[in-house]
């Protein structure tokens, strides 16, 4: 039975119809919890064309997690040409219509898996690569550990997402929210960029020595 988005005209191609529903449901159940005959009747194909296309479940979920490194990455490199400030959400805007990537990516990073951990790997390579970009355009400062900080900052952003819910609880802010709209992240990205742009500890007092309180 074919699914109601293919039914209506769906002019993706066949390959982009079942990658964009296959990160769609993986977002919303999980990948374990997710078959390939209700991969196919979202996509509105038959669950022999993906084992033919992919060879199996965990290759289409592979191909995912490509896709959404390959959309951060499109996005940041962007953004370090361009010159905004870095933003500390390291995930990228969805497109209309488009897989719920954020979610999609929320969902996989609990997961533990060994394509979990290549797709970190990926990442934080990207943002090494791209903050590197950054430094060369005078956007960002140099540093002494450009590996390590790209790192860090990746797995701050990534962290965050995964935590979204207590994220949402204690300031209200909603990381999986359309991001066209800035208010439903202000409460995260307005104290993140703050801390990465002013820091968080105050300048020490020359006059003071070290250890000892002024009075």
């Amino acid at each position: 039975m074919r699914s109601k988005s293919a039914r209506s005209g769906d002019d993706r191609s066949t390959e982009i119809r079942i990658r964009d529903a296959a990160i769609t449901l993986f977002a919303e159940h999980g990948v374990a919890a997710t078959s390939v005959r209700a991969i196919a009747a979202a996509a509105g194909v038959a669950p022999s064309l993906i084992i033919h296309r992919y060879g199996s479940k965990e290759a289409l979920r592979t191909a995912c997690d490509e896709y959404v490194a390959e959309a951060l990455r499109e996005r940041k490199s962007e953004g370090m040409r361009s010159g905004p400030l870095l933003g500390p959400l390291a995930t990228p805007h969805e497109a209309r219509g488009g897989p719920p990537v954020r979610r999609y990516l929320a969902r996989t990073l609990i997961d533990g898996s060994p394509q979990v951990s290549a797709m970190i790997d990926t990442l934080v390579d990207d943002a090494a690569r791209y903050m590197a970009e950054g430094v060369e355009s005078g956007l960002l400062k140099p540093t002494e550990h450009p590996y390590g900080r790209a790192a860090v900052l990746a797995i701050w952003s990534l962290g965050a997402l995964v935590l979204h819910e207590h994220l949402e609880r204690l300031t209200g802010a909603d990381l999986l929210a359309d991001q066209d709209d800035p208010a439903a992240i202000a409460a995260y990205t307005g104290p993140a960029t703050e801390m990465l742009t002013r820091g968080i500890t105050a300048e020490p007092d020359p006059g003071t020595p070290a250890g000892q309180e002024k009075e």
